[in-house]
């Protein structure tokens, strides 16, 4: 029954090992820094790499497996498949490379007899919730548009390689959308609007390519749909000149040496921008109807800990089913509100 919490001595590792233990769960730290494993005075496993990490899962079996080591574009599968046959493994990939590669191990999953999950954070889930449940019962809607307005605290300290890959990969990547029932190319930053929250506050968002879109896709069935994030780029300068960086960035020296570079960034500390977080989403059907709906919660970080510490429990408990999915479409939309999440309509 052990769960694993990969990358569990970083700040995101913390917070779902500390929801974990709050639930009364056997929780395992793994990590690469003895000394500190050892200060922790938890039960550890030390691995340095991925390969190793993979070995260590093999050879030891725990019950789930929480990555939230980063770079789950090359992390992802291979931990995944270190829990097959029978064990669960759980991510927070929000970005439009990683999750959909996880979600190609749906086969492999179900043969495995394993529930693989990706995007278990306020990323993905806080807008496919909102679509999931807008569409409930209801015949295939025309169009779909989610915006993802996460608010989180900064907490002093370096970026760190994960977060600083995934930004360099949303440039990379370039805009997305879905039309006609395929992922199209879209500008980077596009269609940016002004929000107004339902509790009176406003939030700027632009288009993005995120695990969302893919999300929002499968909860709804909609031929079309866009996604935008509170943390794209508004200003008219940037966004003119984002193809270009997105251009520059994709030669693998230049990405190199940007992540490394962004990764040393020491932020300071700083409270979250607005009193809430929110998943939005709009949905169209044929015959002209529109519903709109939204998930509040509290500070993004917080959110994403507890669901993906949630999705943990549940998959430890059995109540997981076989194969690889988001969070809702894989223990149902419950779990936002689980995780502390309020629908708005």
């Amino acid at each position: 029954m052990e769960i694993w919490v990969l990358g569990a001595l970083g700040r995101t590792g913390r917070g779902i090992t500390a929801e974990l233990v709050a639930r009364g769960l056997p929780v395992v730290l793994v990590g690469r820094d003895r000394e500190r494993l050892v200060a922790s005075g938890a039960k550890y496993v030390v691995a340095d790499g991925v390969e190793a990490i993979a070995a260590e899962i093999r050879r030891r079996r725990p019950a789930v497996v929480v990555n939230t080591i980063g770079s789950y574009a090359t992390t992802a599968a291979t931990i995944a498949r270190a829990c097959l046959p029978g064990g669960h493994y759980v991510d927070l990939a929000a970005d439009l490379v990683a999750v959909p590669r996880l979600l190609d191990l749906h086969e492999e999953a179900l043969a495995g007899g394993s529930t693989f999950v990706t995007g278990a954070g306020f990323g993905v889930l806080a807008t496919e919730a909102v679509v999931a449940k807008l569409c409930e019962g209801r015949p295939t809607p025309r169009e779909v548009r989610v915006d993802a307005l996460s608010s989180v605290a900064i907490e002093e300290g370096r970026a760190g390689m994960a977060l600083a890959a995934s930004i360099i990969d949303v440039l990379t990547t370039g805009g997305r959308r879905y039309e006609g029932g395929r992922l199209v190319p879209a500008r980077l930053g596009a269609d940016p609007r002004t929000l107004t929250l339902p509790d009176g506050e406003t939030a700027k968002s632009a288009g993005v390519p995120s695990g969302e879109l893919v999300a929002a896709q499968r909860a709804s069935g909609a031929p079309s749909v866009v996604v935008s994030s509170g943390l794209a780029p508004t200003s008219p300068v940037v966004r003119a000149v984002l193809p270009l960086l997105g251009k520059v960035l994709s030669v693998p020296a230049i990405r190199r040496f940007a992540v490394q570079r962004l990764a040393g960034v020491r932020a300071k500390a700083a409270p979250r921008p607005r009193t809430h977080s929110w998943g939005h989403a709009v949905v169209t059907w044929p015959d002209g109807t529109t519903r709109e709906g939204w998930l509040r919660a509290g500070d993004g970080m917080d959110f994403t800990n507890a669901v993906a510490a949630e999705t943990a429990a549940r998959l430890a408990r059995g109540e997981g089913k076989p194969g690889a999915y988001t969070p809702a479409a894989a223990l149902g939309v419950e779990v936002a509100a689980t995780a502390g999440g309020t629908f708005v309509f």
